[in-house]
C-alpha cells in the first residue's frame, strides 16, 4: 500500500511516473516565522477540490504552534514520484514530504533511505510504526518516515447507489460474478476502474491477490526474493490474473473501462452508475467530500470459492526527512507531534484512516471488522518487492489483459522479468 502507498487519485495509493511537473508553492497561514521556525512539506494531490490530509495537518499543527510557517508544496499525482525523486537527488526538494513506506514505488522510504536521500528520525517515529512494517519504515534499525495511521486496502461502495440499484457487496466469489450480470442489465457495473492507468489496474491486481496468493502463503514476498518462487509459476497468481478475466466477461467494470481515467472512478461513483471501486479506505472520505448526501462503506474483496476471506492493510500514509533540509530540527518536532495521538487522530480524521483499536460496528468499516479484528490482513505487496518496475508491469500488464493484448503468462514473466 501502500502504496498504497501508498499514498493521490481520490486515495489511489501507487503513484504513476508522468512527465516532469515541478510543483508550485502554496504557503499556508501560521503567523511570521523565520529560519527553524519554518519548514517546507510536500505532498501528492489529484483533485484541488479535495482538501489533503497533510495540508489538514499541517494547518492544525500551525495553529497549535503560531511561531511556525510551514510552506505546502503541492505536486500533481500522475507526475509525483518522478518529482520528488528529481528533487531529491538534486538537493532541492522540500524539507519534509509524503513518503510511501517500503520499496515497491519510486518515492518509496526504504529505497530512498539505502540511496542515501532521507535522514533517520527519533524514537517518536518507531513508536507509532504498525505492526508487521519495522521493514517498511526502517534500514539497519534506523526509522526514515513517520506511520499516520493504518490504512485498509479493498473497495470502497456506495451505498446509497448500491440501494438503488438493489445491489449487495457480494462476500462470495460466484455471487459477485452473478451480482455484475445483473447489474450490467441496468447499464451500470459492479466496479469503477480506471483501466487505461496502470496505477488502479495495478491495485486492483494486488487487492484480488491478497486472497488468492497471501491469504495461502502469507511469506510469498520472501520466497521470491530468495528465489523459490516466481510469478510465472505461481498458481496463486495465475489464479488472480484470471480473476480479473473472469470479472471482465461477466460485465464487472463500466463500459470503455480499457481507455478510462481516474476521472472513471470519481464520475461513476458519484454519479450513481457504479457501485464500488478499488481504492484505499481512506477515499471514501475524499468521495464524501463531494456528495454529503450519500454514504459510503469498506468492504473485503470476495476469496476464491472455499478460501477465507484475506485483506491489505497497512502503513500507507508516512512523511519523511530529506537530508539536505536545512531545517531538520523544526521538521523533527513537527513530526514529533504527528506521532503523538492528537496528530495521529487529526491525520485519520482527516484522511479516513482506520480507527485502530477502536469499536468498528456502527462505522464505515463495520463490513471488515471481522478481518481487521482477525488480523487476517498484509501490508501493500508491493511495498516488499525488489523495484518499482514489478509493480509497473503488474499495472500495465492487467492494461494489456483488459485491451486482449497481453496473456496472463505475458503479464507474469514481465513481472519476474522486471524483478531482476
Amino acid at each position: 500500500m501502500n502504496h498504497f502507498r501508498h499514498p493521490r487519485a481520490i486515495g489511489i495509493g501507487a503513484v504513476a511516473a508522468g512527465a516532469l511537473i515541478l510543483a508550485g508553492c502554496s504557503g499556508s497561514g501560521g503567523g511570521a516565522a523565520t529560519g527553524d521556525e519554518e519548514f517546507s512539506l510536500a505532498y501528492a494531490v489529484s483533485n484541488s477540490a479535495v482538501t489533503s490530509p497533510y495540508k489538514v495537518l499541517a494547518q492544525t499543527y500551525m495553529k497549535a504552534h503560531p511561531d511556525v510557517k510551514i510552506t505546502t508544496n503541492e505536486i500533481p499525482l500522475d507526475s509525483y514520484g518522478q518529482t520528488l525523486t528529481t528533487q531529491l537527488n538534486a538537493g532541492s526538494s522540500s524539507d519534509a514530504f509524503q513518503a510511501a513506506p517500503g520499496v515497491g514505488q519510486t518515492y518509496s522510504i526504504v529505497t530512498l533511505a539505502e540511496n542515501g536521500l532521507l535522514a533517520p528520525l527519533g524514537p517518536s517515529a518507531e513508536a507509532v510504526i504498525p505492526a508487521g512494517s519495522k521493514s517498511q519504515l526502517q534500514v539497519d534499525g534506523k526509522t526514515y518516515g513517520t506511520a499516520l495511521g493504518l490504512t485498509f486496502v479493498g473497495t470502497v461502495q456506495n451505498n446509497t447507489t448500491a440501494e438503488k440499484l438493489g445491489a449487495t457487496a457480494p462476500t462470495e466469489w460466484d455471487a459477485l460474478l452473478s451480482e455484475c450480470g445483473s447489474l450490467t442489465q441496468q447499464g451500470a457495473s459492479m466496479y469503477a476502474l480506471a483501466g487505461g492507468m496502470p496505477p488502479n489496474t495495478g491495485l486492483m491486481a494486488l487487492v484480488i491477490s491478497a486472497t488468492r496468493v497471501y491469504a495461502a502463503d502469507p511469506t510469498w514476498n520472501e520466497e521470491r526474493a530468495s528465489g523459490t518462487v516466481t510469478f510465472a509459476d505461481s498458481q496463486g497468481w495465475k489464479d488472480t490474473l484470471q480473476a480479473v478475466l473472469d470479472m471482465k466477461d461477466a460485465g464487472c467494470f463500466q463500459k470503455g473501462v480499457q481507455g478510462a481515467g481516474f476521472d472513471a472512478i470519481t464520475n461513476g461513483m458519484l454519479q450513481g452508475t457504479s457501485v464500488a471501486a478499488f481504492v484505499p479506505a481512506n477515499s471514501a472520505s475524499d468521495l464524501k467530500q463531494n456528495a454529503a448526501d450519500q454514504t459510503f462503506s469498506i468492504n473485503a474483496f470476495p476469496p476464491a470459492a472455499g478460501g477465507e476471506p484475506y485483506a491489505i492493510a497497512g502503513a500507507d500514509y508516512a512523511i519523511s526527512l530529506a537530508k539536505s533540509s536545512k531545517h531538520a530540527d523544526a521538521v523533527k518536532k513537527f513530526l514529533d507531534w504527528a506521532a503523538t495521538k492528537e496528530g495521529q487522530k487529526t491525520f485519520a480524521d482527516a484522511a479516513g484512516s482506520l480507527p485502530v483499536g477502536s469499536d468498528l460496528s456502527g462505522t464505515i468499516y463495520a463490513p471488515v471488522a471481522d478481518i481487521v479484528e482477525a488480523k487476517h490482513y498484509m501490508p501493500l505487496p508491493n511495498s516488499s518487492w525488489a523495484n518499482a518496475a514489478v509493480y509497473d508491469a503488474l499495472g500495465s500488464g492487467v492494461q494489456g489483459l483488459l485491451t486482449g493484448q497481453r496473456t496472463i503468462d505475458d503479464v507474469l514473466k514481465a513481472m519476474d522479468a522486471a524483478w531482476k
